[in-house]
C-alpha cells in the first residue's frame, strides 16, 4: 500500500469488534469498553507496554492481564539492592520477594532467611498469616497484617483473586476475616517495629519505590534502625557548616 498501517475495518475486525464501535472507541464517545476489548485492541496495534497502560488509563479500565510476569530481576536492580546500606528487599506483583541484602535476611527470620522451596516460598503475605514467626517478630501483628492485606488489596486489585489467595483463605481465619472486610488503603511508608529474636526491640522508618520501566517490581527500604542502641549511622550528605558558604572575594582590575 502507499499508507502504511491497517484500515479502520482491518482494525475492527482483527480486534473483533464492529466498525461502528470501533469507530465510536475512536472518537472518544462515552461507551463501555470493557478491558477484554482494550486488551485486543493493544495487541492489534501492537503497543509497547507504555502504551498499553496509556490505553488503560484514556478508558478508565484496569489491564486484567498486566505485564507479563518476569523471572528474572534486573541485574542493576540486583546490584542496587546489595549496595544499600539497610535492610532492602524487591517484591513482585504477587508480593514475592525477588532479591533482598544481608541486612534484609537477618532481620526477617523466618522469611527471607528460608528456603525457597519450602512452602509458600518468600510470599510476603504467606510469611504474615501463615508463619508463627511473623507474630513474634512485628509488633502490633494484627494491625500490621490488616494493613498489608488492604495495601495489597488496592494494588493488585483483581490479581489479589488467584489460588494462592484462596489458599490462605482456607488457611489463615484471620486473613479470611480480613479479607471478607474488602478495605483498601494506599502503601504508605512510616514507622515499623519488630521485637528480633537476636537484636532485640528495632524501629525503623519504611519507604517504598515502584521500578521504572518494570511496575512489576517494588523496592521497599528500612531505615534506621531508630532509637536502638545498635543505632547506625545514617547514610546521606556529609553536614555542611557556615564556613563552606565564605564568599569568595574576587579580586578588582
Amino acid at each position: 500500500r502507499r499508507t502504511p498501517g491497517l484500515r479502520r475495518e482491518e482494525v475492527a475486525q482483527l480486534a473483533g469488534l464492529s466498525v461502528t464501535w470501533y469507530t465510536w472507541i475512536e472518537q472518544g464517545r462515552d461507551v463501555s469498553v470493557s478491558p477484554a476489548a482494550l486488551a485486543r485492541l493493544a495487541r492489534t496495534l501492537q503497543l509497547s507496554a507504555a502504551e498499553r497502560t496509556y490505553l488503560f488509563d484514556l478508558a478508565g479500565k484496569r489491564d486484567t492481564a498486566g505485564p507479563a510476569p518476569a523471572s528474572d530481576v534486573p541485574a542493576a536492580l540486583e546490584a542496587a539492592v546489595q549496595a544499600i546500606a539497610a535492610p532492602t528487599y524487591v517484591l513482585d506483583r504477587q508480593w514475592n520477594a525477588v532479591a533482598w541484602n544481608a541486612l534484609a535476611s537477618r532481620l526477617f527470620m523466618g522469611w527471607l532467611d528460608r528456603s525457597a522451596d519450602k512452602p509458600g516460598g518468600r510470599n510476603l503475605l504467606r510469611f504474615i498469616f501463615l508463619e508463627p514467626a511473623a507474630r513474634r517478630l512485628i509488633r502490633g501483628w494484627e494491625e500490621r497484617a490488616r494493613r498489608v492485606l488492604a495495601e495489597f488489596r488496592a494494588e493488585c486489585g483483581v490479581f489479589a483473586e488467584d489460588r494462592g489467595m484462596q489458599s490462605l483463605r482456607a488457611r489463615s481465619a484471620v486473613f479470611s476475616r480480613l479479607w471478607q472486610a474488602h478495605a483498601v488503603l494506599g502503601r504508605e511508608g512510616g514507622l515499623r517495629q519488630f521485637n528480633h529474636p537476636k537484636d532485640g526491640p528495632l524501629a525503623y522508618e519504611q519507604a517504598a519505590f515502584a521500578l521504572a520501566g518494570r511496575p512489576e517490581f517494588k523496592l521497599v527500604m528500612l531505615l534506621g534502625p531508630i532509637g536502638s542502641s545498635k543505632e547506625r549511622p545514617k547514610a546521606g550528605l556529609p553536614k555542611l557548616h557556615r564556613s563552606s558558604f565564605k564568599r569568595s572575594r574576587v579580586p578588582s582590575h
